[in-house]
């Protein structure tokens, strides 16, 4: 929404905008209300969110959050509750390509130097499960395609 609103600021320089250019405003505030309350929505949820997702991955593999003797629970859950905001953020303003351009490729990278790509891709594949448990189908067919960019940047199928 935002990179929309400043291309048309640039396209319109000097004249009004005509129906085709403002045609984004009019798809967006069809589900304004439900991005809002959506977004409140997973600020009140974030914490079980998190919580069911450790679960599985737990249950999954145990080994999926350790580096040798090292146990990553709470760098993941630090990641996972910032990509979660960030998300929900993208959400928000309708914005998947700065999630994924100030995000997702900055956060591949660290992912990738850690060795990370396996628990990303279970974490965000579990993820997708968890919300569309606590949402409603609409809320879901909103968020999911998020998590599954996610997915998809920083799990093992990443190039």
């Amino acid at each position: 929404m935002l990179q929309q609103i400043e291309q048309l600021c640039k396209d319109t320089d000097g004249r009004y905008a005509t129906d085709a250019e403002l045609m984004f405003f009019q798809d967006y505030l069809k589900t304004a209300r439900l991005r809002f309350t959506l977004y409140q929505k997973l600020q009140k949820l974030e914490p079980q969110i998190v919580q069911q997702v450790l679960q599985q991955l737990r249950d999954k593999d145990p080994t999926l959050l350790k580096i040798g003797d090292t146990e990553l629970t709470a760098k993941w859950q630090r990641d996972t509750i910032r990509l979660l905001r960030y998300a929900a953020t993208a959400l928000l303003s309708d914005d998947p390509q700065i999630f994924k351009d100030c995000m997702l490729i900055w956060f591949q990278t660290i992912m990738k130097s850690f060795k990370a790509e396996r628990s990303c891709e279970a974490t965000y594949q579990i993820m997708q499960s968890v919300v569309k448990a606590a949402l409603t189908p609409d809320e879901a067919a909103l968020f999911c395609p998020l998590l599954e960019m996610s997915r998809a940047s920083l799990g093992t199928t990443a190039q």
